[in-house]
């Protein structure tokens, strides 16, 4: 229950998912795994009645599951998803975290890639799995519909490739997401005219359930049940739209082996720390005879600013099945329930040394290939900001102001064409500029006391790099109305992490410390509160990538920019005219 078994054949691994993971696979995406190149999906978005803490709304969802299904492919394969738009939103899909390679018309990011499908009409996204294994997902990439638009991508090796690691015996998706009773679209709308934080969330979940500590969700609880001595390979994914999660599980040590779809040096944890926007793989090693215990996994909230945050817990279990008993089926209540200690929301330390523990595998088969010089560096301060309150307008932001966020003090600005489009047929003007600075054009003492102006500037600016430039980029924490932790996402790329540190980066001192050899590779990382983290890559992608913080609000204030990586001189370095059903804005 809640997990699906791992056989060698392809077929039957996606038809045995439960009916907890939601995974609906048609029946033309089965007989492509058989052939084991396309894997062929339809997303039909539309409403569907869900209750929660008995309060029951209408929420938009694909096929009417929440979560949603789940993709399952192997590297290598092409995937296929036909979207089709039956609700009133404009909408889009986002593979978060897939690399798109010379596909970036299929990223789904609205108005950066492409325009929104509009209600009514229909995109098919469709992109190949190049040198990726692990656990990603799929969420909505448009305000904030991705708090119920969203589901697990499960990439397995290629055929005959084992894990680097122990077969698990079952492997799980656990999907971390937030639930409001209220319509999200109006909580966000109404947090940005009034300029103030929005609504908390009323509820944390695991694969879309509250769970018991919550009112009215004894029955909507997410629940695990393990055989003694096997092995479980637990996906985890941090759906929640607005915070990073602490998650242990009671009397138990996992082993983290990937993280972010790309292997990791095994190490032992009692209590991990994921991201909004991360994923991870953990070995759970079941007790080798039946304990007479059932065991709390607990998630709660990792809160290192000074705004207002959702400080529930989430709760699920996790039973074995008694050898004894003949029956598998039922969740015993009358067994003692052991509970995990969670660290306290702010505690830094744990997340320094947590991140810190992070090491590619770099073997021989899957290195870490990480550039050893560099073409462009880069230094982006990363935090809050205020606009001024429109007049005869009374705002709800800090001493009257609107709420922002910037990127080297620049506040995003969604433009009304897609990016990508204006560069492809080199329609830049009045879409965007080639001009985002490369180090802030105001330097100040950014982790300590702050500047009286807490003002922003606004615009749609693009970094440009030619094709295979190698890139080293710092992103500093501010103290401007408060430090605090930032996961940052960039689109179409994986990064090597190979630097981080607390209080302002020193550009004569930190580099000599960066780690070049094994460095964690990443889509998603956080930027500590009141610190600083250091990443490389290669453009070695052609087409416009976002990279944002995947906190929704911070992403709806503005912190977030883009990269325009220019086509190489061979053809496989070319990004490809974009498909006839491309949305038209």
């Amino acid at each position: 229950m809640g997990s699906f078994p791992c056989p060698s054949s392809v077929l039957i691994e996606a038809l045995v998912f439960s009916s907890i993971v939601l995974l609906a696979l048609p029946a033309d995406a089965v007989q492509a795994q058989q052939n084991g190149i396309v894997r062929r999906y339809k997303f039909d978005i539309q409403m569907a009645d869900v209750t929660r803490l008995c309060y029951t709304k209408s929420i938009i969802t694909v096929n009417g599951q929440y979560p949603g299904p789940t993709i399952l492919a192997r590297d290598g394969d092409r995937v296929v998803v036909n979207v089709v738009n039956h609700v009133r939103y404009n909408v889009t899909i986002h593979w978060h975290g897939v690399r798109q390679l010379r596909s970036g018309w299929a990223d789904g990011p609205a108005y950066v890639t492409q325009c929104p499908i509009q209600s009514g009409h229909s995109y098919v996204y469709n992109f190949t799995i190049v040198g990726q294994r692990g656990t990603l997902f799929w969420h909505a990439h448009i305000s904030w519909l991705r708090t119920t638009l969203h589901g697990a991508i499960i990439i397995l090796p290629e055929l005959g490739v084992p894990y680097p690691f122990i077969k698990p015996y079952e492997e799980v998706p656990v999907i971390f997401g937030e639930w409001w009773n209220a319509d999200t679209e109006v909580v966000i709308s109404q947090a940005l005219e009034n300029g103030g934080e929005p609504n908390i969330s009323d509820a944390f979940t695991i694969n879309g359930l509250p769970g018991d500590l919550y009112n009215c969700s004894a029955k909507d609880t997410f629940k695990l049940m393990v055989r003694p001595g096997e092995s479980y390979l637990l996906r985890l994914i941090n759906a929640a739209l607005n915070d990073e999660l602490f998650f242990s599980i009671a009397n138990h040590t996992v082993t983290v082996v990937e993280v972010d779809a790309a292997y990791v040096k095994p190490f032992e944890a009692d209590t991990m720390l994921i991201s909004a926007g991360q994923t991870m793989n953990v070995l759970l090693q079941a007790k080798p005879n039946y304990p007479n215990a059932t065991f709390s996994m607990r998630a709660r909230p990792y809160a290192t600013g000074s705004g207002n945050f959702d400080n529930t817990t989430v709760a699920a279990i996790l039973e074995y099945q008694n050898p004894s008993s003949s029956s598998s089926a039922g969740f015993s209540t009358q067994l003692p329930l052991y509970i995990p200690v969670l660290p306290a929301f702010n505690d830094t330390s744990f997340a320094a040394d947590f991140t810190g523990r992070l090491r590619s595998l770099a073997t021989a088969e899957y290195p870490a290939n990480v550039p050893q010089t560099v073409d462009r560096r880069f230094f982006f301060t990363v935090g809050l900001g205020t606009d001024p309150c429109p007049r005869n307008q009374t705002c709800q932001g800090p001493n009257g102001t609107k709420f922002s966020s910037t990127v080297n003090n620049i506040s995003f600005a969604v433009p009304t064409t897609a990016l990508l489009q204006a560069h492809f047929f080199w329609q830049w003007e009045g879409v965007f500029t080639p001009e985002f600075p490369a180090f802030p054009l105001m330097p100040f003492n950014f982790t300590g006391t702050p500047p009286n102006n807490t003002y922003v500037s606004h615009g749609t600016e693009l970094v440009v790099l030619p094709f295979n430039t190698s890139v080293e980029l710092v992103m500093q924490d501010t103290s401007i109305l408060g430090t605090e932790s930032h996961p940052l996402h960039l689109h179409g790329y994986n990064f090597f992490v190979v630097g981080e540190g607390s209080g302002n980066f020193d550009p004569a001192s930190d580099p000599a410390e960066f780690n070049l050899v094994d460095p964690v590779e990443r889509n998603t990382v956080g930027v500590p509160d009141g610190g600083w983290v250091a990443i490389r890559f290669l453009a070695d992608n052609p087409g416009v990538w976002f990279m944002h913080c995947h906190i929704e609000i911070h992403l709806s204030w503005g912190l977030t920019m883009a990269w325009l990586v220019l086509d190489g001189a061979l053809p496989d370095q070319k990004l490809p005219p974009p498909p006839s059903d491309l949305p038209k804005c």
